[in-house]
């Protein structure tokens, strides 16, 4: 399917990179720390029945960063902004990883009740006192595959095999994380009490051997929202699009069709903040 890319301001000192497809009930697609290139997949796919519209995080793949945006509330105010620009409603929401916490940000923001719905992929961005998130900067590549990945062998790959150009792009991207999220550590103190008052549903999918979240961690976070659910997937780990994409959409296909707005002006005011 033919994907558009464009560049959109959003602040005078804020462009978004965008790629677009599809017709039909915009869905936001948020990747996480690993680039654009981890929900590549998924934006195809969606982009069969819906509008898939899947940014690139500032600060990403060489994409400018303005100084002021030094955390993940801040990216989520800059896409709802975007999507108010845009005059979207009846937003489907799927983020990964970061991109699922940047999604959980957004919802408890959406004053203007945008977000009819979220798909939050083994998402971080909450603190459970017994499931402390993976620290990933204490770990070198093979560390993290071993933690990521059901099948470590296959997914990881050996720094010596990128080029120059490859390992100047992860660097910078880890860069840009390590400003949005490295203290406190991969979370919002307050996300875990606020999602309580988001209403629209949240379908947390989740790796059953992620190891950088656990499960386990996947539960609370899915029992903090207001109408949340968990569902695991079987041997995939933080990033099941990539391990296990068939299991994946199917589970993202029937959350569209369930929470899909057919009549009516659309979506009423947001949850009360």
């Amino acid at each position: 399917m033919p994907t558009d890319k464009s560049a959109t301001t959003v602040y005078p000192d804020l462009s978004l990179t965008l790629a677009e497809a599809g017709t039909g009930r915009p869905c936001l697609i948020l990747h996480g720390g690993g680039g654009p290139a981890t929900v590549a997949g998924l934006s195809s796919h969606l982009a069969r029945t819906a509008h898939a519209i899947t940014p690139v995080h500032p600060g990403w793949d060489g994409t400018h960063r303005p100084d002021w945006l030094t955390g993940i509330d801040d990216l989520a105010l800059a896409y709802l902004h975007y999507l108010q620009g845009r005059g979207l409603r009846d937003v489907l929401v799927v983020g990964s990883s970061i991109g699922g916490w940047t999604a959980a940000e957004m919802a408890v923001r959406d004053t203007a009740g945008l977000i009819s719905g979220l798909v939050l992929i083994d998402p971080v961005g909450v603190h459970v006192e017994t499931e402390p998130i993976r620290d990933f900067f204490a770990l070198d590549p093979r560390g993290v595959a071993e933690y990521a990945w059901h099948d470590a062998a296959r997914f990881h790959r050996d720094p010596a095999s990128l080029s120059a150009g490859q390992v100047a792009l992860q660097q910078g991207n880890t860069a840009t994380l390590r400003v949005l999220a490295a203290d406190p550590y991969m979370h919002d103190p307050k996300l875990l009490r606020r999602l309580g008052r988001v209403d629209v549903p949240a379908l947390l999918l989740w790796g059953a051997s992620d190891r950088i979240v656990t499960p386990a961690y996947g539960a609370a976070y899915a029992e903090a929202f207001g109408s949340g659910r968990l569902h695991v997937i079987p041997e995939a780990g933080h990033l099941p699009q990539l391990e296990q994409p068939e299991a994946t959409f199917a589970a993202i296909d029937g959350y569209l069709r369930e929470t899909s707005v057919t009549s009516g002006p659309g979506p009423g005011p947001g949850p009360a903040r």
